[in-house]
């Protein structure tokens, strides 16, 4: 049997956390596999001690627009292969997808687009979120067994935010974006989360406007997903609420395989 630690985080912003240490919590953890999203910066931006972190391998994905997006995924064991979007120039030029290929799973990072923006980036949004049902849907179907992780930038269900009537009409709760993420559980997916605990008051995310996460008012937008043909190998699934950096806190997976 191998074991396996999973975390998932979005830091809003690399550099940002790094300065609140972040390394020094990374260094506590044990944790075989970290991914990030949000990072917000180009490799050449960050100092060489985020790049270079002993007994990791580290692999960046950024957008190419300088402060926006992007993904990192460190990994103390060597993947097989990386990849790095889904091959559709106008999702991958925002850093929002990594695929590393495992002997025993592949793992995909990826960060979610936001739909707030207005109708366009709402329609952005939901095109990428067909895209990538149709990426791993190809992977799956040749075989590969997937750990899907990050900010999918949606709570599914009223028991997935503190203020699910007054939220009705906000982008990451309205009924065409939780119909997509119903429509990509009913596809053979997992959210693993929920395979452990049903109880509400379980967020992610929090406004730092409102100074919301004092209150607990929050969202739950980061998830850990499997196939459904991968399941009986998760062990864990559960939040870090009390790690603090970022207005999300980190998510954790425990594979037994």
């Amino acid at each position: 049997m191998t074991n396996y630690r999973l975390i998932s985080w979005n830091v809003n912003g690399i550099r940002a956390i790094h300065k609140k240490g972040f390394l020094d919590w990374f260094e506590g953890e044990d944790v075989d596999m970290l991914c990030l999203q949000e990072t917000k910066a180009q490799i050449d931006q960050l100092p060489k001690k985020l790049v270079n972190v002993p007994d990791y391998n580290s692999y960046f994905h950024s957008a190419e627009r300088k402060g926006y997006s992007g993904v990192v995924t460190y990994s103390s064991l060597e993947p097989n292969n990386v990849y790095e979007g889904m091959g559709i120039s106008k999702f991958d030029i925002e850093g929002r997808l990594q695929r590393l290929d495992f002997d025993d799973f592949t793992l995909i990072n990826v960060y979610y687009p936001n739909g707030g923006s207005g109708d366009e980036r709402l329609h952005y949004k939901l095109e990428f979120y067909d895209a990538f049902l149709d990426y791993v849907n190809d992977l799956r179907d040749s075989g590969f067994n997937l750990v899907i992780c990050g900010d999918l930038n949606t709570a599914h269900k009223p028991i997935d935010l503190a203020r699910p009537k007054a939220n009705e009409d906000v982008s990451g709760f309205l009924p065409v974006e939780r119909e997509w993420v119903s429509k990509f559980l009913d596809n053979g997916y997992v959210d693993t989360f929920r395979m452990f605990n049903q109880e509400g008051e379980n967020y992610t995310w929090w406004s730092y406007r409102t100074k919301a996460r004092a209150r607990n008012v929050g969202w739950r937008l980061d998830y850990f997903f499997v196939n459904e043909e991968f399941k009986d190998k998760v062990k864990k699934s559960y939040i870090l609420s009390d790690v603090m950096g970022s207005d999300h806190c980190p998510i954790c997976l425990e594979l037994e395989i």
